[in-house]
């Protein structure tokens, strides 16, 4: 299968650069498969899309403040990205400008935080750091780190009010786990009053946890798709939520899960132990046309980049005919696209 298939021409002025309003008021694509119908609404009425024959699976990963800005005893500006820790302080990174370090070399963040390269790794320009810090590594980074949003969002604003606005925005109202380099966007929609609402008709709502990594950014390169691989990511499913599934799909219930990252993780889960049990482990599966999904059923998801491997996933749910149509639909009726965008129901 080639990677031109899953090309598409997006206006520019279509990139969200900010989010919508208030969360809810996000519009919603809603694709009807059986029906194959497309229906325009605004996320509020998810509510009346849902009842008790659903269960809704969110991905309650928490974005850290990744981005850290630095200098070098030359006094030359250096940006750290942060992507996950290895070991005890031992952080695997990106670097920029890199040819400006090299194994040894100590960037100072500030007064409480630095760290020193160990040495480059094959792996697409990353890093290995040595932290230094005393205390709480993520109480330190929300006092000098940035959150490190999309490179398609660019806005001229302080920092200052960048930090407000992304602290708070680019973040999930259910967010809890800290581990996250980029947000499980579709999550971005939902307040605590929408999901308030669906427990009262019956939803039934779990969380797993996905830590996204930066493979969210970056698109695929190689001309047949099949020989893509997929950035490793962490995953953890609670006996809780294992409960929770399992009991609901034995009752006939249609399970609904909020994001390409709780899709990856339950079908993840179900390839390494033919059932969704309590787990712990890594992702690398990579969903693309015509996989058969085992566990979902349904996905809210926002609207994805040309040739990523989100675009792939979506399209091996609802029929990549059906996804390029919707795609149509939504730049003629101008939808915002992307990580502070509308979203889409996939039903």
């Amino acid at each position: 299968m080639l990677l031109s298939e899953f090309d598409y021409e997006l206006p520019e002025g279509l990139i969200a650069q900010r989010p919508s309003d208030k969360r809810e008021n996000s519009r919603m694509m809603v694709l009807n498969r059986d029906k194959h119908e497309i229906l325009h609404k605004h996320f509020y009425d998810i509510a009346d899309l849902l009842d008790e024959n659903h269960i809704l699976i969110l991905n309650d990963t928490k974005v850290i403040p990744a981005r850290l800005y630095g200098y070098k005893d030359t006094g030359a500006k250096i940006e750290v990205f942060l992507l996950k820790e290895r070991e005890n302080k031992v952080w695997e990174v990106l670097i920029r400008p890199s040819k400006r370090v090299r194994t040894g070399t100590v960037i100072t963040i500030s007064d409480e935080l630095s760290c020193t390269v160990k040495m480059p790794l094959p792996d697409d320009g990353k890093w290995l750091v040595q932290m230094s810090y005393e205390g709480d590594i993520f109480e330190i980074l929300h006092k000098v780190g940035n959150i490190p949003l999309p490179p398609y969002i660019e806005r001229k604003m302080t920092n200052e009010e960048l930090k407000k606005l992304d602290f708070e925005r680019y973040q999930t109202v259910y967010a809890k786990k800290e581990g996250s380099v980029a947000a499980p966007t579709a999550g971005l929609h939902f307040t605590q009053e929408i999901l308030e609402k669906l427990k009262n008709k019956g939803v039934q709502i779990g969380y797993v946890t996905l830590n996204v990594g930066i493979g969210t950014f970056r698109p695929v390169k190689c001309d047949n798709i099949l020989e893509h691989h997929m950035d490793s990511e962490t995953f953890e499913i609670k006996q809780e939520t294992a409960d929770l599934i399992n009991k609901a799909k034995s009752e006939g219930k249609k399970l609904v899960a909020v994001g390409t990252t709780t899709v990856r993780t339950l079908e993840s889960a179900y390839k390494m132990f033919g059932e969704i049990k309590a787990c712990r482990g890594a992702s690398e599966l990579f969903i693309y046309p015509p996989y058969e999904f085992k566990v979902i059923d349904k996905l809210i998801t926002n609207f994805h980049l040309p040739k990523s491997t989100l675009l792939m996933l979506v399209s091996a749910l609802a029929g990549k005919d059906f996804i390029f149509e919707a795609y149509n639909e939504a730049i003629k009726e101008k939808y915002r696209f992307y990580s502070y965008g509308d979203c889409m129901f996939i039903n």
